[in-house]
């Protein structure tokens, strides 16, 4: 009995981006012959089911043989092993460096450690995404965090330069380097209504404002530790709470400029100098670790919650948070402009994105 073949001879390596992403997803083989069978690749193909299961299985195997060069990105371009075109090598490292929004959000600010990956069946199940893909993501955060721990430069930079990422993916890993290594608390209860991405984007306020590379762009560790002298600094704003005349000028000139402005003006004003402790009390307390972590929470205890009880909108706290910081500058005896325009930037910008109406 004659069999006839076409058999077709090419040195390009075949990656199908569904059955890829299924590897990455963390489905075995024969569960992603089942999602591509539903998905009706036979009827598209005019495959047997036998035919699917051996594409899926060589897919596989070069997937597997590809990670050790997704581990150094820039290697994948020098190999000779495979021949892949530079469109579908960007395809491969950019998927594989994506993460879960819901993921990350679970690990965010804790230590990548052996630690953390012990918890991983536990985060697996709560977020539904499968462990094995849990645990590529944590070692692709931890690998991205001992890369670009010790460089010199700025950090979203040194991202993308060696791992070869999008801008985007490469700034959301700039915040996951930083959380990891401040230690920021992002669990708490109170907490838990911010998304990663509400997290990322203060993240790139502080790296921007209140980093070593905000002063000097090629510092040591630059964009991951924050600035000890500037968190000094910042003690000296502790004049606009406890010198009385001076909290009192800074009330009045901030509801001289609010009044008639907004419906919540009555409340601003009963609260202002309670809401302006809170503010500046952050700031006096930075200098230490423990407080570094609980910033976020503070913001929200000490300033976002006063004012979601009050009703305040996004428009109310924007008004009030531009009135604050200009009018501190009009006071004749307050000298601490440049560190107060530095901290209250970044708290305005992060309270902004943190107050959901």
């Amino acid at each position: 009995m004659s069999v006839e073949l076409d058999v077709f001879v090419g040195n390009t390596t075949i990656m199908d981006k569904e059955v890829y992403q299924l590897w990455l997803n963390g489905y075995t083989v024969n569960d992603a012959v089942k999602v591509r069978i539903e998905g009706g690749v036979m009827e598209e193909c005019e495959a047997s089911a036998d035919v699917l299961l051996s594409d899926t299985m060589d897919q596989y195997r070069t997937f597997q043989m590809c990670e050790r060069l997704l581990h150094h990105p820039a290697k994948l371009a020098n190999q000779l092993l495979f021949q892949i075109p530079p469109d579908r090598q960007a395809m491969l490292i950019e998927r594989y460096y994506a993460f879960d929004d819901l993921f990350v959000r679970e690990v965010l600010g804790k230590k990548l450690s052996k630690g953390t990956k012990k918890d991983l069946d536990d985060v697996s199940a709560k977020t539904g995404v499968s462990l094995k893909s849990c645990r590529r993501q944590f070692d692709n955060f931890k690998r991205v965090f001992k890369v670009v721990e010790e460089l010199k430069g700025p950090l979203v930079e040194n991202i993308r330069q060696h791992f070869l990422l999008p801008d985007q993916l490469a700034r959301d890993y700039a915040a996951i380097v930083f959380f990891a290594n401040n230690r920021f608390e992002t669990g708490k209860k109170k907490l838990l209504y911010l998304t990663f991405q509400d997290f990322a984007f203060c993240a790139g306020q502080l790296i921007n404002h209140w980093t070593l590379g905000a002063v000097d762009s090629m510092m040591e560790d630059m964009d991951v530790d924050l600035d000890k002298e500037f968190l000094q600094d910042l003690k000296d704003l502790k004049i606009l709470i406890t010198d009385k005349d001076l909290l009192d000028q800074h009330k009045s000139l901030v509801c001289t400029a609010l009044r008639g402005k907004t419906s919540v003006f009555n409340e601003m004003e009963a609260n202002f100098k309670n809401l302006s402790r809170g503010l500046v009390n952050i700031a006096a307390k930075l200098i230490n670790a423990k407080d570094v972590r609980d910033f976020f929470i503070d913001l929200v205890e000490k300033f976002i919650e006063p004012c979601r009880s009050d009703k305040w909108t996004s428009i109310d706290m924007n008004l009030f948070l531009t009135h604050y910081t200009n009018s501190a500058h009009i006071l004749d005896t307050f000298k601490h402009h440049a560190v107060w325009t530095r901290y209250m930037g970044v708290i305005k910008s992060c309270i902004l994105r943190m107050y959901h109406d």
